[in-house]
């Protein structure tokens, strides 16, 4: 028999003396929480739980209850097993009835031969909680973070612990830098969205076990998770950032090219990289400063000899319309009169050994302490810290090693942090170390800065996208893993992430000619857009690899420069619904059987569907178009969907297409944002249906168009049909004409 009781939006449940509530968030939203001890956790990702529409109903039925709102039915049981419904009483996601049926790995002559040689052969687990949820008809999982593998995660095991490891990624790595325990499940009928709130060791066991279930783990804490009701898969998405957050605007110069390496470590090899960019014509906004900057490794300083007169440096960079990022990361070096280490023991900001010392690890600095980021005080202080760097002209900082990583092992779980006022350890604040370090450095930045800041992340939780972009971290140069990039930027996306990239090219290994020339058609058309390689590597800036690359490498850098604008509205729409810049297929055509695993194409918005050749030595490639009619970008020629088409990909084509009935926002060819003044917007119309655009102005940089100060405008055209109407105007500075040209006639209208 459940008990319950109601009490505003949570329904206290008790049933087989297990204790918990359900709470209702919304229409299509519920949290299921069921207490395995007394201990209220935080995890900071959850920052919206205000009922949009509160109205719900409960009734006793079958010694159990249902509770239902105009968007689901949920309905628990005696044994406290909990069903969601669609509100026609279809079954979508509901507790497993049989018992698990565990896999030995190990047969027992294994296990002897292991424990002979001195290896651990148990595979007992230590679990705090297991929710099994029945397989039934999914078909799909999708989301998780940034998973190596495919874009299906069906049949995979994957654990929730921010990890930094320097072997190649492949396919069955369980664990990267990310933690984001959120999964979207696409079944026959219909789809869902779980997301697991808390931060310990998590295990999401996706059908690798069972084909009757697949279960969620974690080592510690209790079962508190969010069900999501929704039609199709934006529906989720646009539930789960409304739950966590979503990205605010970033500035414009963001959407640029990013060089970088491990490490352009003098001011006359950054003067050498920079002119080389203009010389050679390759757009480029940003260069990243890597560790070899600072004196000795410690954060917050400039080396003052190979970097003398830092501000002066970045002033002549900026001139040129170069950008500085620089690296900043968590391990601050254990030095006497080195003013973050004597400001960080004077305040006790470190985290501690359960004896109440400061507890030490090596890193780069060599001996090294790390931030509470737990601690709302130490967040203030670090972001602080960041006053240093902008007056000196840095735009941007970028996080790494906040795993945390260290050199002398991991930290033990028992290491001392904080979570907001409570004292806590290393084992519930590992997956949110990086998340937290975001937010201090978002904030620090946004009150120094005033502008909009950008923030780079290797680690990362639910809901940092509110604070920061991310890469997918160290990567190498290797086909496999070029072609895992784009399942991996999906699923990053899907989770919540949409400022994110790959280093283009790899970090780790040579990139030949070939693969630097097919990993700049695919890069340039990921929101995150930066060249980055480790020390020892060869060097992978565009001229390093002779004319035909080069000039190959410019066509794909003043082609993401002509989409600035289109980017720049995807990011007003994902700003206003969560719908990330990324795409795979199966986000827009939810019944496509075809789109459910495809692995080597995505989406740009609605309009732009883009098949990267991924394989070396591929000149033709297999390009699958959904339904609908689409425009080959370089030819114009008009090819029915619904099939798959074998594609001309010489070494200098990318297979790019545009939907038919799109309106695509162009800029001019720039050397960097801000060199030319705008005064023309050029609308590519690709006839078809009646096509219909929103696009977005403002100033590019400022928080002022959360007051208004922004223009939208509504584009329409049909056929020769052209209109153009404002939807906002808020924004002092307008576009002197739009024209609007159909790429099919040559016809040119101006508005």
């Amino acid at each position: 028999m459940v008990k319950y009781l109601i009490k505003g939006q949570k329904i206290l449940l008790e049933s087989c003396d297990v204790k918990g509530y359900i709470e209702i968030i919304s229409e299509d939203i519920a949290r299921v929480y069921i207490e395995k001890d007394s201990l209220i956790r935080n995890t900071g990702a959850i920052c919206n739980t205000v009922i949009p529409s509160g109205d719900f109903k409960v009734n006793e039925l079958n010694g159990g209850i249902t509770i239902s709102t105009s968007k689901m039915i949920i309905k628990v049981r005696d044994n406290f097993k909990i069903d969601f419904y669609d509100i026609d009483g279809n079954a979508i996601c509901k507790d497993y009835e049989g018992n698990r049926t565990r896999k030995n790995r190990l047969s027992e002559i294994d296990k002897a031969l292991l424990e002979q040689e001195g290896h651990s052969a148990a595979e007992e687990e230590n679990y705090s909680f297991t929710v099994i949820k029945a397989m039934a008809d999914a078909k799909a999982f999708y989301g998780l973070g940034d998973k190596m593998g495919y874009l299906n995660k069906k049949g995979y095991m994957y654990e929730m612990w921010n990890t930094d490891n320097p072997d190649p990624q492949l396919e069955h790595f369980k664990a990267l830098y990310k933690s984001i325990p959120f999964m979207i499940a696409l079944t026959e009928s219909s789809c869902y969205g779980l997301y697991f709130d808390t931060s310990y060791h998590l295990y999401f066991d996706m059908g690798s076990e069972s084909d009757e279930y697949y279960y969620i783990a974690a080592e510690e804490g209790n079962i508190d998770y969010y069900y999501i009701a929704g039609s199709n898969i934006c529906d989720i998405i646009k539930e789960y950032t409304y739950l966590t957050g979503r990205i605010n605007l970033p500035q414009l110069f963001t959407l640029g090219y990013h060089q970088s390496r491990w490490s352009y470590a003098s001011k006359d090899e950054v003067r050498e990289i920079a002119e080389n960019m203009r010389k050679n014509r390759i757009p480029c906004d940003v260069i990243h400063f890597d560790i070899d900057y600072m004196d000795n490794y410690k954060v917050f300083t400039f080396d003052d000899k190979r970097f003398e007169k830092a501000d002066e440096f970045i002033s002549d960079l900026s001139k040129d319309g170069f950008k500085v990022v620089t690296i900043i990361d968590p391990g601050v070096k254990k030095e006497e009169g080195y003013f973050v280490y004597d400001e960080g023991i004077k305040n006790g900001y470190f985290a501690k050994n359960p004896d109440g010392t400061v507890y030490e690890n090596e890193v780069w600095p060599g001996e090294s302490v790390f931030p509470d980021f737990g601690n709302e005080n130490v967040r203030k202080w670090w972001g602080d810290l960041h006053k240093q760097l902008v007056d000196k002209g840095v735009r941007g900082i970028w996080n790494d090693m906040n795993e945390p990583a260290s050199f002398k092992g991991p930290l033990p779980e028992d290491i001392i942090f904080s979570n907001g006022d409570r004292q806590t350890n290393h084992k519930e604040m590992h997956n949110l170390y990086g998340h937290y370090m975001a937010e201090a450095t978002y904030e620090g930045m946004k009150k120094h800065d005033k502008r909009r800041p950008f923030v780079i992340t290797r680690a990362c939780f639910a809901g940092s996208q509110r604070y920061t972009t991310a890469w997918t971290g160290d990567n190498h140069s290797l086909w496999v893993h070029l072609q895992m990039a784009v399942p991996q930027l999906l699923n990053l996306s899907m989770s919540g992430m949409p400022f994110v990239g790959t280093d283009i090219g790899g970090f780790g290994s040579d990139a030949t000619p070939e693969l630097m020339a097919r990993w700049i058609q695919a890069g340039c058309f990921s929101p995150l857009f930066r060249n980055h390689s480790a020390m020892g590597t060869k060097y992978q800036e565009p001229w390093r690899f002779g004319k035909e690359v080069l000039d190959i490498y410019r066509k794909y850098v003043e082609l993401r420069y002509t989409l600035i604008p289109y980017y720049y509205d995807l990011f007003h729409e994902c700003e206003k619904t969560g719908i990330p810049v990324l795409r795979p297929l199966i986000l827009h055509y939810g019944n496509d059987k075809v789109a459910v695993n495809l692995n080597d194409e995505f989406m740009v918005g609605e309009s732009i569907l883009v098949s990267p050749v991924v394989s070396q030595g591929q000149t033709k490639k297999l390009v699958y178009l959904p339904e609908g009619k689409w425009y080959d970008y370089f030819t114009k020629e008009l090819i029915e969907g619904g099939q798959y088409i074998i594609k001309d990909s010489p070494l200098d084509t990318c297979p790019v297409f545009i939907k038919a009935g799109s309106l695509i926002p162009k800029y001019p060819v720039m050397q960097y944002i801000g060199e030319k003044q705008i005064d023309t917007l050029e609308l590519e119309y690709y006839p078809g249906e009646k096509a219909e655009y929103v696009h977005y102005l403002d100033d590019g940089e400022s928080f002022d168009y959360q007051e208004g100060k922004y223009n939208c405008y509504k584009f329409t055209c049909d056929g020769d049909n052209v209109k153009k109407e404002f939807v906002h105007k808020g924004y002092e500075k307008d576009y002197k004409d739009c024209i609007i040209k159909n790429t099919c006639t040559g016809v040119v209208k101006t508005l």
